[in-house]
């Protein structure tokens, strides 16, 4: 598609395009720009070679290396989209309606043969949440998880059904990264004072009670993440309650649990209360980072006994990501072979952050719906220096931007360097932060009139609001076809419209309880949570 060697999709208000990476950050002159702004959806193949996305019209199919169109499926409402591994299936959702006649309803799961462009096979999927089926490496098992039994096809063959593993009320699976044999993780909530469990099976032994190679049971799990090694020798697991019981947190609580195959569990013991922010496995899959515990945060490295090897200290952190980014776009970039700190670089309202797979460079973003002003993307190499810097016009808003991906072991290991690389740009300094005024209100002169600020403020609450429930026209507004999702989306929302007032209470002087202050510090994961939740819509 361009002399550069990547490709990042830029999706907003101003349409869909595509921009070379390192050296250039030009736009691509082969990909041609999808001026709408309706694009629900992009999808990159697993090797970067294929490019999908939805404008509200068709999903469209091209290759990457020359932007020539592969295939076109009319399906406008698709908000969804996920290549299979091996680039033979694209999956694509759209959200569910309830026929209102009686009839019955028109699946809105397909699965696409992308070699000859027929539909191999349609489901009825009502939830968005895990809605794509899952594959192995080597597309030999495709998996969905329907009512109470995971369902497993083999060599994309959708017409049988070639295994079920059947648990009373089983909520989600994981499989296993990587080459045969497959293991799958499954999760069951607890009920009636049962505990919850994960269990770790390997395809296709699921009978009997000896077949496990694992059970972990715990209590205080209302749901729960499993995140498997990249050598499928073992599973991490979030487990996260609704609420604490034991009043200690207003937003629930979360514990991390280690499973391997070989029989071996353990609780990984946290030595900070508080939320759990991230975990991330290292890719050497013999070590794991946690961000936790109340503000400021704790990071720390454990080996496969869950003991701790290195501790990052505490700091305003949110998230880890191998190759430390957080609450003011203050990132910290390790050497974590020699656990020695490289650069410090900031990126000041950052929603997003992705390395690129060269693992040389880094993009960050502020993005809508998180955040609806100072949209755009920078790019980054890990000693700290700014290449590229992209504004979105402040009457656009930017949605998405990611890297194009590529296979492991495209890109050989280099050594790391601590000395800023050149850039043209300046260093990016933090913005003094400033208060945030309603569109009416931008081009008119600030005043310290009481009156007034008052009056900005009551506007400023009806345009938020009007902005939160109003469909606009740059995204068609609709559930998510899942009560229980929307019932969660609301509540979210709830809790955020309270932190706001807290916020206004201490910024007017009041003294916050420490209940109050820890509401406040859950501003971000509830912000995440929601946009995860929001995802598509």
């Amino acid at each position: 598609m361009s002399s550069s060697l990547f490709t990042l999709p830029v999706r907003g208000s101003e349409g869909l395009y595509m921009v070379n990476g390192p050296p250039s950050f030009t736009e691509s002159t082969a990909f041609q720009r999808d001026s709408g702004k309706n694009c629900k959806a992009v999808a990159f193949s697993k090797d970067g070679s294929l490019f999908a996305w939805c404008n509200g019209e068709k999903v469209n199919i091209v290759n990457v290396t020359n932007a020539q169109l592969l295939r076109s499926f009319d399906l406008p409402k698709a908000v969804c989209l996920e290549f299979s591994p091996k680039n033979n299936i694209l999956a694509t959702w759209q959200a569910y309606t309830a026929a209102k006649d009686g009839t019955a309803a028109v699946p809105n799961l397909q699965l696409h043969d992308v070699k000859i462009g027929k539909c191999l096979k349609s489901f009825i999927q009502k939830k968005m949440q895990n809605w794509c089926p899952c594959w192995a490496d080597d597309e030999s098992i495709c998996a969905r998880n329907v009512n109470n039994e995971v369902h497993f096809f083999e060599n994309n063959n959708f017409a049988t059904i070639a295994n079920k593993l059947h648990l009373q009320k089983v909520n989600d699976f994981v499989l296993s990264p990587g080459a045969q044999p497959t293991k799958v993780a499954v999760y069951v909530p607890g009920s009636k004072g049962a505990p919850s469990f994960v269990r770790l099976y390997q395809y296709p032994n699921f009978g009997g009670p000896q077949s496990a190679l694992a059970n972990k049971s715990f209590f205080k799990a209302d749901k729960v993440t499993m995140l498997w090694n990249k050598k499928a020798t073992a599973v991490l697991v979030i487990a996260s309650t609704e609420v604490d019981k034991t009043g200690a947190s207003y937003y629930g609580e979360q514990t991390l649990h280690y499973i391997a195959t070989n029989g071996e569990s353990a609780v990984v013991q946290l030595p900070k209360n508080g939320p759990i922010y991230d975990v991330v496995w290292n890719p050497n899959s013999v070590e794991f980072c946690a961000v936790y515990g109340f503000m400021p945060a704790k990071a720390t490295i454990f080996n496969l006994k869950c003991d701790p090897v290195f501790d990052f200290g505490t700091g305003p952190r949110n998230a880890a990501y191998y190759r430390f980014g957080n609450l003011r776009g203050q990132m910290e970039v390790w050497d974590v072979k020699n656990y020695k700190l490289i650069s410090k670089p900031v990126a000041s309202d950052s929603t997003y952050f992705a390395w690129c797979p060269d693992g040389e460079h880094i993009v960050t973003a502020t993005c809508a719906p998180r955040l609806r002003v100072s949209n755009g993307y920078k790019i980054w190499h890990y000693t700290g220096s700014l290449l590229h810097n992209y504004e979105v016009p402040s009457n656009e808003e930017m949605w998405q931007v990611s890297w194009q991906p590529f296979l492991d072991g495209v890109f050989p290991a280099k050594a790391v360097k601590y000395q800023a690389v050149p850039s043209e740009l300046p260093s990016a300094e933090p913005k003094p932060a400033q208060a945030y005024r309603p569109p009416a209100l931008r081009n008119k002169p600030v005043t310290s009139s009481k009156l007034e600020a008052k009056a900005e403020a009551n506007q400023e609450s009806t345009q938020s609001s009007a902005s939160q429930n109003a469909p606009r026209s740059a995204v068609p507004t609709f559930t998510s076809g899942d009560p229980e999702v929307d019932k969660k989306i609301k509540n979210l929302k709830k809790k955020l419209k309270a932190i706001e007032q807290l916020k206004e209470q201490a910024a007017a002087g009041k003294q916050l309880e420490k209940n109050q202050l820890e509401k406040i510090q859950k501003e971000t994961a509830l912000l995440q949570e929601l946009e995860d939740l929001e995802l598509g819509l």
